[in-house]
């Protein structure tokens, strides 16, 4: 009689508890994957300066910047210019390339991008940004010049 009773009670326990046991990874169902291929319209802000600029995703992490009112006078930049990009865990993407960028009301300085935010629900993103230079900069811990400031970015459509 005990024997029958323990698989019994087994398959009970299973009955139960069975809805509790943690569902394999490949059987959950899983978010659907934004991908970034495709073009992104940024506007972006730091110290007083509000500027936009183009993101162009290709596969495999290779992006295009194209500056669109960075230049003198507020006119586009020329060329598009190389850049990365990459989709980190939790919505999180990443961008970056090197730039000359208007600095104040005098000066222009070359340094690098970089882009960090969330992907929304709708087709966005948005997050801070850093542009950091290779002007020495004494008071700095990290001895360059540093800007940060904050972005959104919409997918374009075709």
């Amino acid at each position: 009689m005990r024997i029958g009773l323990i698989p019994s009670l087994m398959m009970s326990l299973l009955a139960v508890y069975g809805t509790a046991l943690p569902v394999p990874q490949s059987t959950r169902p899983s978010e659907p994957q934004v991908t970034l291929d495709g073009r992104w319209q940024v506007k972006f802000s730091m110290a007083g300066l509000e500027k936009n600029l183009t993101v162009i995703c290709m596969p495999g992490g290779v992006a295009s910047f194209v500056l669109l009112d960075t230049a003198p006078d507020s006119k586009p930049a020329g060329d598009p210019l190389p850049g990365t990009w990459s989709q980190l865990t939790n919505n999180r993407v990443s961008f970056s390339s090197e730039v000359e960028l208007p600095i104040g009301t005098c000066c222009r300085e070359k340094g690098t991008l970089i882009l960090k935010g969330r992907l929304g629900s709708n087709n966005s993103i948005s997050g801070k940004l850093i542009f950091v230079t290779s002007i020495d900069e004494e008071e700095s811990p990290y001895k360059f010049h540093t800007i940060v400031g904050s972005f959104t970015a919409t997918r374009v459509l075709k």
